[in-house]
């Protein structure tokens, strides 16, 4: 082991690793090596000196309930600035998607996960669909950014490559990789390894997007090709309208640093990020940060005080992201305790039965108070947010699908279509290729059609 390496083990109180690196073949010793010089040591010692400083809440008093415009306002001049901006080329999308299957029971990226009501298009098909149906209707290959980690890239790379893209040219599409961090040892701090030769590594949240970004040029490929807004989501929504016109409208009317989609909470313990207002800036709490007192108290009219959830869909001027990743500072690691299998001193299998070490992840949404200027728009939770979490019960596949037939529902009352009484939600589904919005499911069907279920529209 180089010497220089060897010292900043021993003074980072990493030690040990050398005596089990003594252990390995010479080709296992030059793998952990690579690993080992990749890792900020003094970093990680000093995240791990600062594990139990706590979540610090606002001033409870500072507090405020966030002004949130309802997308009605204005919406045909909104939609009409959004459509222009997205035929001008001024709009990327930007999909995160590292998360495996795990808690559905795959080890799959969870975007191959099948999920519409019908033809079981996976979400990656689903989305890629409504990115290709709104690069035609702008008349340009729109960028489709994908997020992938470490342990999900080569198998999204190699599904698109399988489905021919799912229709989009392979340029449009452009897959990079988060950072990692690796896990350590609950108590002492040492660097945990899943395998003699391979640090237990995990992917380094949702914040990492902005410093991947960063890292990788993409920002600068970006700010070259013109392109001013980014839309931000999550690969596990089905419902979310990709790059919602109407939404990007607000957003560059209002000259928005970042803009968010807000949907009502259900109750004072729904399991969302909760949006407030510090001295006029954005923030957003974790429900499991936010005190009871405060998630039960009601507004003078009977509603909560803190009553706007997080559904993850975001809009963000780039020039903006571009000054935040120059901070360091606007984007903090998280310590969460974790059980991580791992191998021990002599490197034999450890699988705890309780939390045995410190896992660190970023969070998207510590960059929002840097915003001078934000906007929040209302949107309703059955019309954009149907997360796909768990193998049964909430947030599960039949939950998932169960949304979408009855948005479709909707969208056909909408456009004047007599629904046959039915005891349980009939399977519907609407291709994006047909329509995108009640709207535009409006124009395209007859005025004399008849809805018999199971209903499939698609072109």
């Amino acid at each position: 082991m180089r010497q220089d390496l060897r010292q900043r083990l021993l003074s980072t109180n990493q030690g040990r690793i050398i005596s089990r690196w003594e252990k390995l073949s010479p080709h296992e010793q030059s793998l952990v090596e690579q690993q080992l010089e990749a890792i900020d040591l003094e970093f990680l010692a000093n995240l791990f000196d600062k594990r139990n400083s706590s979540f610090t809440l606002p001033d409870v008093e500072k507090i405020a309930p966030v002004p949130v415009l309802q997308p009605a306002t204005n919406f045909a001049e909104a939609k009409r600035e959004g459509l222009s901006s997205l035929a001008k080329g001024e709009v990327g999308i930007l999909m995160v998607a590292g998360g495996q299957g795990s808690r559905l029971g795959t080890t799959q990226p969870k975007g191959t996960w099948p999920i519409t009501p019908i033809t079981q298009k996976s979400l990656f098909q689903l989305h890629s669909e409504k990115v290709l149906t709104l690069s035609k209707k702008a008349n340009r290959d729109i960028p489709f950014m994908i997020m992938t980690s470490p342990a999900t890239h080569d198998q999204t790379v190699a599904f698109f490559n399988s489905q021919a893209f799912f229709g989009l040219k392979k340029e449009q599409v452009i897959f990079f990789t988060q950072g990692t961090m690796p896990a350590v040892d609950l108590n002492t701090g040492e660097i945990l390894f899943e395998e003699p030769a391979k640090v237990f590594a995990s992917p380094d949240g949702h914040g990492g997007t902005l410093t991947a970004l960063k890292k990788t040029g993409l920002l600068e490929q970006l700010k070259s090709q013109g392109i001013r807004h980014l839309f931000f989501f999550q690969v596990d929504n089905p419902l979310v309208q990709i790059a919602d016109p109407v939404f990007i409208g607000h957003h560059i009317s209002h000259r928005s640093q970042l803009s968010s989609k807000v949907i009502l909470k259900d109750s004072p313990t729904d399991k969302l990020g909760n949006f407030i207002q510090v001295d006029g800036r954005c923030q957003i709490i974790e429900y499991s940060d936010l005190p009871m007192e405060l998630a039960t108290r009601k507004k003078h009219d009977g509603s909560l005080f803190i009553d706007t959830g997080n559904p993850a869909i975001h809009l963000f001027d780039v020039d903006f992201l571009d000054l935040v990743c120059s901070n360091a500072a606007a984007l903090p690691f998280h310590l969460a305790r974790k059980k991580v299998p791992h191998l021990d001193a002599n490197l034999s299998k450890v699988v705890p039965e309780k939390e045995n070490a410190w896992k660190f992840e970023r969070f998207i949404f510590d960059i929002f108070p840097n915003a001078e200027r934000w906007l929040l728009v209302s949107t309703k939770r059955d019309e954009e947010f149907a997360p796909l979490k768990n193998a049964q019960g909430d947030d599960s596949p039949e939950t998932a699908k169960y949304a979408q037939s009855k948005l479709f529902i909707q969208w056909l009352e909408k456009a004047g279509v007599k629904i046959p009484a039915y005891s349980t939600t009939p399977e519907i589904e609407i291709c994006p290729s047909f329509a995108m919005d009640a709207e535009e499911l409006s124009r395209k069907l007859p005025s004399n059609f008849q809805a018999k279920f199971p209903l499939l529209l698609q072109d």
